[in-house]
């Protein structure tokens, strides 16, 4: 099994590099898609992600000065 995975285990060693971010981004798109239920299409799904994923703080408008 070692010698089936040596290229893998040897570049982790190298670069210290996991593909962690990415099961973490899918992760999260899939919770996306789950408290969704659906969407009407793919544009709305989409800018769901980049809301999401992008830490957008997205505050109510005021008025001014009232």
């Amino acid at each position: 099994m070692l010698h089936r995975h040596w290229y893998g285990i040897k570049t982790y060693f190298k670069q210290l590099a996991t593909n962690a971010f990415a099961e973490s981004v899918n992760l999260k798109i899939q919770e996306i898609k789950r408290k969704a239920r659906g969407y009407r299409n793919i544009y709305n799904f989409s800018i769901m992600i980049y809301l999401i994923l992008g830490e957008l703080e997205i505050s109510k408008p005021t008025t001014n000065g009232q």
